[in-house]
């Protein structure tokens, strides 16, 4: 199949995101929400991204150009008909991804692939919500998606052989690079990270050190280039926790419970940088 068009729903961080890498790249995008308003800020947080990769000359201004006029936006899923691949990009719920695969699968064509951004929830269980669940997949990419080269490419139990070279195929023309995992909760990174991650979390909560010697352990004595604390409040704590829970139930294992302090500081409303106070304020 040739992509020509692709859709991504939701315009918050990963969306626009997506979005502005797939631009960038050539296709036509169409980035759907379910507001104006949100459709509105993620194209502002999204040609502020483009304008900062021209002052940093990673990118010409015609490109960024030429990007932007590449994407349209909808709150309207019949947008979704000559589509070739449809990104979902939703917040990490299992029950909000499933009815909005739903909604995907009901606008497109038979032919259409269908891809979940999920970094945790199982691929197999997201795809059975789907008819023709073999050309559903997982393409996870990371924050900020204009600067992480990688993308984990995840096979549900369902998925095709020729939907996964497509996904291959799709990184490869994003100018990202690929790692294909099997289906297990957090796939390769985040089962690696998020663990460490909290592990961090419960040092600070323990009194052991502060949040700034905890991450400038880590930067200089494990080479990290921002210390774990400061990716929470990055990546977000409540979808770090979010992250964690999925590990706790998917893998029925108590090494992967999330810290009481992380837990404590959710429910406060302190998420890290898009709340403007996590670890550290903003």
């Amino acid at each position: 199949m040739t992509i020509k068009h692709i859709a991504v729903i939701g315009a918050g961080t990963m969306g626009n995101g997506i979005a502005q890498v797939c631009a960038v790249a050539g296709f036509q995008v169409t980035l759907i929400d379910i507001s104006d308003a949100a459709l509105e800020r993620g194209v502002a947080t999204l040609r502020k991204n483009l304008e900062r990769q021209v002052n940093k000359q990673t990118l010409e201004a015609a490109q960024a150009e030429a990007a932007l006029q590449r994407i349209s936006t909808s709150t309207d899923y019949a947008q979704l008909k000559t589509a070739q691949l449809v990104i979902e990009a939703a917040t990490e719920n299992l029950e909000l991804k499933q009815r909005i695969l739903g909604q995907i699968a009901a606008s497109v064509s038979d032919t259409c692939i269908i891809a979940t951004n999920t970094s945790s929830l199982s691929i197999t269980q997201l795809g059975a919500t789907i008819s023709l669940p073999e050309r559903f997949i997982g393409v996870h990419f990371f924050n900020p998606v204009p600067m992480m080269a990688l993308v984990e490419v995840i096979r549900g139990l369902q998925t095709s052989d020729a939907t996964h070279a497509a996904a291959l195929a799709l990184t490869e023309a994003l100018g990202k690079t690929a790692i294909s995992a099997g289906n297990r909760p957090g796939f390769v990174v985040n089962r690696i990270l998020v663990p460490m991650i909290n592990e961090a979390i419960m040092v600070l909560q323990e009194g052991l050190a502060s949040p700034e010697d905890i991450d400038t352990g880590m930067r200089l004595g494990c080479n990290q280039p921002i210390g774990p604390l400061a990716l929470a409040d990055l990546i977000g704590l409540d979808t770090l926790l979010a992250i964690l829970e999925a590990f706790y139930d998917g893998f029925n294992d108590s090494k992967y419970r999330p810290a009481a302090l992380l837990k404590e500081m959710v429910a406060a409303g302190y998420l890290g940088r898009k709340s403007g106070r996590g670890f550290y304020t903003y």
